[in-house]
């Protein structure tokens, strides 16, 4: 589906599913990794038969963050307009994710930590295995907790209080932690059953109706700027824009025929 060193993808029932692929390295990114990445994500909401996505890693780690030889080591002693080059290349990859259309679940199925978290951060759901471990660690090598947008996504997700102990400290946390403050919808058995959880979720996704799920991506995106009266009056304007849609016609079909809703362009 999509040709990458670093990662593994395919296409099938409508779910592009994305794996992080150098095992070995806990799946840690790489200057290579982070502009694959990003392309990856923007081809993907330019593709219909895409309908929803999964985002995953090799083995016993989800992602490790980057590189400490490909990319930490090369950093030390750079010019200022070369280190904001990579720190607004590693966030294109987070803003690609965020406006990728289609709905992203993350199967965290080992570590995640630095860019590795945000990464789960920039999904719209995370699915955890019982050993995976969370950790925004920047503050242990000396960086500000604000990195690749997450000082935006975090607190959104777990709340402003948990959101700074998690950035100031730079703790690592268990799956039951971050299921306790909101930072994953699920914690499941260690092995394969995050990843199987996340390809159902992503099935149920790619069968519903994809326009509407878009919509709601860019709804979530897109108001949390706004006061409720605004809010109240963009979700109006896309919920008759969802209206005009023939899925919305197809299901009051299906409802009045008792069948289950063929969605346009769903897998069958």
């Amino acid at each position: 589906m999509i040709t990458s060193k670093s990662f593994a993808s395919e296409l099938r029932d409508g779910v592009a599913t994305i794996t992080l692929d150098r095992e070995k390295r806990l799946n840690s990114l790489t200057f290579e990794v982070y502009q694959e990445l990003a392309e990856a994500f923007e081809q993907l909401d330019r593709h219909d038969d895409v309908r929803a996505v999964v985002i995953t890693g090799r083995g016993k780690g989800f992602c490790s963050g980057g590189d400490q030889d490909d990319i930490i080591k090369h950093l030390l002693g750079q010019d200022t307009p070369a280190l904001l080059a990579f720190t607004r290349a590693t966030g294109r990859l987070i803003a690609a994710m965020r406006r990728c259309r289609r709905p992203i679940v993350a199967a965290v199925n080992g570590v995640a930590v630095g860019a590795g978290a945000v990464i789960a951060c920039a999904s719209d759901l995370r699915i955890a295995a019982a050993n995976a471990r969370f950790g925004f660690i920047f503050p242990g090598v000396g960086l500000s907790g604000a990195d690749m947008g997450v000082t935006y996504l975090l607190p959104r997700i777990v709340g402003l209080g948990h959101a700074s102990e998690l950035l100031f400290f730079g703790d690592l946390i268990d799956a039951q932690r971050a299921l306790a403050i909101g930072l994953v919808n699920r914690v499941v058995e260690d092995g394969a059953a995050a990843q199987a959880m996340a390809q159902d979720w992503a099935l149920r996704l790619s069968k519903g109706p994809a326009f509407a799920h878009a919509m709601t991506k860019q709804m979530l995106e897109s108001e949390h700027t706004m006061a409720l009266g605004d809010a109240i009056e963009a979700e109006a304007q896309a919920q008759a824009l969802c209206m005009q849609h023939p899925d919305f016609a197809e299901a009051h079909a299906a409802w009045k025929e008792k069948r289950a809703a063929r969605f346009r362009g769903a897998p069958e």
